[in-house]
């Protein structure tokens, strides 16, 4: 807004005193000072409103006046509340350095003033954004990509003074102005998101959090294929992004919502354009799992691989590993629900974002990332720089020794949750690595009777790795349930009938015993109890169950009874 425009309102009680030549000056913003040096606080073009009680005399004016003209200050405002009317040497000051000097009538509260100005300014900075928005959506949509959104969330902080960033489902920062979010922080808002979409709340949700209120805006695609309003929620809530703004939008006018949601539809261009990208890898990763599943000689399986690879990690050079991951996303049907959200797509879109690091940020950090989709399930080839083969399962979730099940899920499994309420399910798993076409095939078997395993898990997120197939887990799944319910009733029921009568406890005990190797002393130095009171509290067990803990067999019957309980 122009300073001529506060001398128009007479509701602000402003009255010049001199710069009449200036007033077609810009006002970008306002302060409130009583300091005598206030520059640290100024950037340019404000409007300064104080009441004077930095002058304890004469002499103070000038060096004030000089400090605000060198700040580059829009113009000042003198309060008359405090001396009656304002001091000529004040204005003699403001004279000399060109300076805009208003009187503030003493009934006029400076709140009165500072409401105003925020109110234009911010008016104005909204009308300019959003032709600056339109302007940059037609520009994307037409032509070569304009910065991406990093380029529309700096104009929102520089423009609307609005720190924003846009998150990827699982809380991954794609996209951010300034600092970025903490990562528990940005877990939260998605989660929320999520949770909020699942129950069908319009956007934007908002949330208090780590102190600040945010607004968070869904990103949808921009409408290709099957309209957005006839779709089933749960085909995009799990791979959709969203825009997080430190701000309550909950008492913003209807225009300023609008410009938000032209932010979010100029984001979707870019997101479209990564999908765009992603179609050659998912592409490889399709023609390779194709010849794997049919049963193509290992020298064709390696030839496409030779063609994957410069793709997924251009430069490297050398021939990758390679690791399989088995995704699939499964939601319960109810009567009369229509038809059953295809699984397929959903675990792929997901997959694409799980296996990126949570710390990495930006849209194209998933270039290294081929998934394919077949049936409900969707897989993932992941190379890996040449080296050592891993033994170990102790690494984090994407480093040259591969991917660990439990890391890889770790991040994410909280707002994943949220997005799939209390109908869906998430399983995943995580082959060995490989080093060539030989053993893709196996890998891939690996990666799926690890993900069954995951399967047979409580909990709505659950993965297994490879190293778990060469134990008694694998076999666990594929037990009936009713044998199970039978097996695990006759060993265990009759100690939990006994627990719950008399709080004795013998369900620890027996779980601790057997986890010291059948050890006494181990077991009840765990158990802070005397040797007696645990060979009292076994020998109930035993007891009661017709069992003899001294015998591998009976000790192996519980462990298992234990483990399917």
């Amino acid at each position: 807004m122009r300073l001529r425009a506060l001398l128009e309102n007479d509701a602000l009680g402003l009255r010049l005193l001199g710069g009449e030549d200036e007033l077609d000056r810009t006002v970008r913003g306002v302060m409130t000072t009583d300091l005598k040096d206030p520059s640290r606080y100024l950037s340019g073009g404000e409007l300064v409103l104080t009441g004077l009680a930095w002058r304890a005399d004469p002499s103070d004016a000038e060096p004030f006046v000089r400090i605000l003209a060198s700040a580059g200050v829009a113009a000042l405002a003198a309060g008359e509340a405090e001396l009656g009317d304002i001091p000529d040497d004040l204005v003699e000051a403001c004279s000399r350095h060109r300076l805009p000097l208003f009187a503030v009538n003493e009934s006029v509260a400076f709140a009165t003033i500072t409401e105003h100005v925020v109110r234009q300014v911010s008016g104005e900075r909204a009308g300019d954004l959003a032709a600056v928005v339109d302007r940059h959506r037609r520009l994307m949509t037409s032509g070569p990509a304009g910065g991406g959104p990093e380029v529309v969330l700096d104009l929102l902080g520089s423009d609307l003074d609005l720190r924003a960033w846009v998150l990827s489902p699982t809380g991954r920062q794609i996209a951010g102005a300034g600092e970025p979010l903490e990562a528990g922080l940005a877990a939260t808002l998605a989660g929320e998101h999520l949770a909020a979409t699942r129950t069908g709340r319009r956007g934007p949700h908002r949330l208090n959090a780590a102190g600040a209120t945010y607004s968070l805006f869904p990103i949808r695609n921009t409408g290709r294929g099957t309209a957005p309003a006839s779709r089933d929620v749960r085909e995009t809530v799990l791979s959709d992004w969203l825009l997080a703004v430190e701000a309550d939008a909950g008492d913003w006018p209807a225009a300023r919502l609008d410009l938000l949601q032209g932010v979010t539809q100029l984001i979707a261009v870019e997101r479209d354009r990564r999908d765009a990208a992603r179609t050659v890898r998912r592409r490889l990763a399709q023609e390779v799992l194709e010849l794997v599943q049919t049963g193509a000689a290992p020298a064709e399986i390696a030839a496409r691989l030779r063609v994957a690879a410069p793709v997924l990690l251009p430069g490297l050079g050398t021939a990758p590993h390679w690791q399989v991951v088995v995704a699939r996303v499964e939601w319960e049907q109810e009567a009369g629900q229509g038809s059953a959200v295809d699984g397929g797509p959903v675990a792929q879109a997901l997959l694409e974002e799980i296996l990126v690091d949570p710390a990495t940020a930006g849209a194209e950090s998933a270039d290294r990332i081929a998934v394919a989709h077949s049936g409900d399930e969707a897989i993932a080839l992941v190379p890996l720089a040449a080296g050592p083969l891993p033994d170990s399962e102790d690494e984090g979730p994407a480093t040259a020794l591969g991917l660990h099940a439990d890391a890889l899920l770790a991040a994410v499994r909280a707002p994943l949750s949220a997005g799939l309420a209390d109908d869906g399910r998430l399983t995943l798993g995580v082959s060995a690595a490989v080093a060539s076409a030989e053993g893709l095939r196996g890998a891939l078997e690996e990666a799926r009777h690890a993900r069954r395993v995951a399967a047979a898990r409580p909990g709505r997120v659950c993965a297994a790795g490879h190293h778990e197939l060469a134990s008694h887990v694998l076999l666990l799944p594929f037990v009936p349930d009713d044998v199970r319910r039978a097996f695990t009733a006759r060993l265990l029921d009759p100690l939990r009938d006994y627990d719950r009568r008399h709080r004795a406890e013998l369900i620890p005990t027996l779980e601790a015993f057997l986890d010291c190797d059948g050890s006494w002393t181990r077991c009840a130095t765990r158990l802070h109890l005397h040797v007696n009171t645990l060979r009292y509290r076994v020998g109930r067990i035993e007891q009661l169950t017709g069992r003899d803990l001294s015998r591998l067999e009976d000790k192996l019957d519980f462990f298992l009874a234990l483990r399917m309980s």
